[in-house]
């Protein structure tokens, strides 16, 4: 299936010109994931990217005592990406990513990627830029969780 006109909707993918967004769709692997499953799990070694097409996915984190938390939601309808930071690292993965409902996803490796970034240098740099402000906005969001998180901790310890 041709998923040029889906991948159009991203804000990642907004300005890559048109034959560059075909070639990428190209580069695309689909996948299809049960209700339950984990596309992403935490602690893996992941070179991937995933594009969420259809269905809703469920961000997960555990802490240091193993307990497990939902950090965020993310749903096909606000064209979510996930797995970017694979893209610029090959780490081991920060959270878990399960299909909360039965999912689509495309996804690309790290070497596809730095591939079409090196062949296709314009879009690779607009990619490039977009996963960033991505990844920064990421880590303003928990900098600031963490600084809540501090404020409580030191309410607590303050009124014992």
């Amino acid at each position: 299936m041709d998923y040029v006109k889906e991948l159009r909707a991203f804000p990642l993918l907004a300005k890559i010109k048109d034959e560059d967004i075909k070639i990428l769709a190209g580069l695309l692997e689909v996948h299809k994931t049960q209700a339950g499953e984990n596309i992403i799990t935490e602690g893996d070694t992941g070179s991937e990217m995933y594009i969420l097409i259809d269905g809703v996915v469920d961000v997960i984190k555990t802490t240091v005592f193993g307990d497990k938390f939902v950090v965020a939601t993310l749903d096909a309808a606000k064209h979510c990406v996930f797995g970017e930071m694979a893209m610029v690292d090959n780490d081991k993965r920060s959270a878990t990513v399960k299909a909360k409902t039965a999912c689509t996803t495309l996804s690309i490796d790290h070497l596809s990627f730095g591939k079409f970034c090196d062949e296709h240098p314009k879009s690779g740099v607009e990619l490039l830029r977009l996963i960033s402000i991505n990844l920064v906005r990421n880590i303003r969001t928990e900098n600031n969780n963490l600084r809540m998180v501090y404020q409580a901790l030191i309410e607590e310890i303050e009124t014992n």
